[in-house]
């Protein structure tokens, strides 16, 4: 008789515990993380290994309050010594992030979108002198200008069919970001994209502005000097 009612304490204690992770579940469904903290804390400390799933979990994401990636290590390691195969890929996937840490830093900090300057895409800003007099010079300047227009055109396009920025991090590393890492970074990458936009398009609006100078003291001199040859008296013939 004492065996049986053995039995069925452990029975009736199993139940309690999975009628506690039940509410403990339902409680973080709902994001009432502080209460679920707690129960999942309690649970943990028995020893149930879905609790101590879960609970590394909460410390990972942020759910317990903070980041605090020791504490999420510890309990992925209690579940993970029992076999619990989420808790052994986490520990996997935290091996995988402390690898790779500089690389998640330059996406959620330091990118600054160097890259999107290839070869194809550098446009030097041409010089204009003040005024050109000559045939070949106002070709030639005419013609920086085309290759400049037509490279910074290129460039723009390139630039909008990059956006948003974060397409740009590697698959490899988006998976190892958490939720609020994403965020930073997209964040960040979402300024960047900003910053050059607008450089962009002053760059461009003064090499406009240069050129429309040029352009405009150029034709100004051309018109006054076919005025001058137009209008010059014609040549003595004693003077030949």
């Amino acid at each position: 008789m004492k065996t049986l009612l053995f039995c069925a304490a452990l029975l009736c204690s199993g139940a309690v515990l999975a009628d506690e992770l039940a509410d403990a579940d339902a409680l973080f469904a709902k994001k009432a993380y502080p209460e679920a903290l707690q129960k999942y804390t309690k649970l943990a400390n028995a020893g149930n290994v879905m609790a101590q799933q879960h609970l590394g979990e909460m410390y990972f994401y942020g759910e317990a309050g903070k980041v605090d990636m020791d504490k999420a290590a510890e309990w992925f390691g209690k579940a993970a010594a029992k076999g619990n195969t989420v808790a052994i890929a986490s520990l996997d996937l935290m091996k995988q992030r402390q690898a790779r840490r500089a690389d998640l830093d330059y996406w959620m900090s330091k990118y600054d979108g160097s890259d999107l300057r290839t070869p194809e895409y550098r446009c030097p800003a041409p010089r204009f002198p003040a005024m050109s007099k000559v045939n070949e010079d106002i070709d030639r300047y005419s013609d920086k200008m085309k290759d400049w227009q037509a490279c910074h055109n290129r460039f723009v396009k390139h630039l909008n069919e990059s956006m948003p920025l974060s397409k740009r991090i590697p698959d490899d590393i988006a998976k190892l970001l958490t939720e609020e890492e994403m965020k930073r970074a997209t964040a960040h990458l979402a300024e960047v994209g900003e910053r050059i936009s607008e450089d962009t398009q002053v760059s461009g609006k003064m090499v406009v502005a240069d050129f429309t100078a040029w352009r405009t003291a150029t034709e100004a001199y051309v018109s006054e000097h076919n005025d001058m040859v137009k209008n010059a008296p014609p040549p003595d013939p004693k003077e030949k």
